[in-house]
């Protein structure tokens, strides 16, 4: 009884079919047929295969809305050398909010100031990029993707195997201040605090020794990211005056990284750079010589996330290749096929005529 019943039931499915069923008698094959359809199945095949790569890929999406942190510490991470020696140089912060902050907890080491082999093909190689960073804007999608997957670029080698004295500073560490605008100096003796303002104690130093010929192998604000490209890293500035001002006017600008995962709050930064010679006879009364860092803070934040096709978007693109596929070149053979007739009957016709 039950099989009598699944009968029915077949039959009754089967009679419910509404797509037309043509005989295999009636169908006429052809070679154009033949090879037009199975252009159609490679052609589908490699399509799937590149939509099934574009589901696997992901792309960054940017995110922008008003920054409400203020009351966090912006840290600011430095790695620069300085071509004097690391008891002559002074470094401090000195904020909007007119709070000093001397820079005691980085590392002041001597160092050679020339590269080695290996660390002047590094610098090359971040010059490169950075190039075409400028050029190739959606080239930062790819450092912002690998970011926290590994780093892009090698990490310099701080191997010093240079000889002779050691005729540099190399001020490299982090440190931690009030989230609002101000000014990074590095300039000629320590800053020394007081009531009315600081001072630094340069006085008593020959003016011929300065030398603020400078490289900037890293300069970053909020936590690091590996792989990240800076657009001060790699930065260097040779001078022979001795009494020469290097400006950086830096734009920071809140990021807030969804990566692979993983979150992470770092910041961007945009910079213009200016560079003078001070001279006070011609009136340049107030300038003092060294290398300034003046960053302000944006108010807006970008929020940069890494987003992924869904499946059933995969599943929607992939049948739609399918079908249109099947449709055009359904199209197409019958196309071709009534112009073939008809210019064969004009053919056929002509001949019976004359």
């Amino acid at each position: 009884m039950r099989r009598l019943n699944r009968k029915r039931a077949l039959s009754l499915v089967k009679e419910m079919d509404a797509f037309p069923k043509v005989p295999e008698s009636y169908v006429e094959t052809s070679a154009f047929g033949g090879a037009l359809s199975l252009t159609v199945f490679m052609a589908m095949a490699i399509l799937t295969i590149l939509e099934f790569f574009v589901y696997q890929d992901t792309w960054i999406k940017y995110e922008y809305e008003v920054d409400k942190d203020f009351s966090s510490k912006l840290r600011i991470n430095i790695d620069i050398t300085i071509a004097m020696d690391c008891q002559m140089v002074g470094a401090d912060v000195l904020d909007r909010a007119s709070t000093m902050v001397i820079l005691t907890k980085l590392t002041f080491e001597p160092v050679h100031f020339e590269l080695n082999p290996q660390q002047r093909l590094w610098q090359k190689a971040f010059l490169q990029f950075q190039s075409k960073l400028r050029k190739e804007n959606s080239l930062q999608d790819v450092f912002f993707r690998d970011a926290l997957k590994g780093t892009v670029l090698p990490q310099n080698v701080w191997s010093d195997v240079s000889s002779g004295p050691l005729n540099a500073c190399r001020i490299h560490g982090h440190v931690d201040v009030n989230k609002v605008e101000g000014n990074l100096h590095f300039t000629l003796g320590k800053a020394l605090h007081h009531s009315g303002g600081h001072i630094h104690l340069g006085a008593f130093f020959r003016s011929n020794v300065k030398n603020f010929s400078h490289r900037i192998d890293h300069l970053s604000f909020g936590e690091a990211v590996p792989g990240r490209i800076n657009p001060l890293d790699a930065t260097e500035k040779i001078t022979s005056e001795s009494n020469q001002l290097f400006q950086y006017f830096v734009t920071v600008v809140p990021t807030k990284l969804h990566i692979s995962g993983l979150s992470l709050d770092t910041h961007q930064y945009s910079v213009t750079e200016q560079e003078r010679v001070i001279n006070h006879a011609l009136g340049n009364q107030g300038w003092v010589s060294g290398i300034f860092v003046k960053y302000k803070l944006n108010p807006l934040m970008v929020r940069v996330s890494e987003e992924h096709m869904p499946l059933r978007t995969f599943l929607v693109r992939l049948c739609g290749i399918i079908g249109g596929l099947f449709s055009t070149s359904d199209l197409l053979h019958r196309l071709i096929g009534y112009f073939v007739d008809v210019l064969c009957c004009r053919f056929s016709l002509g001949g019976r005529l004359s």
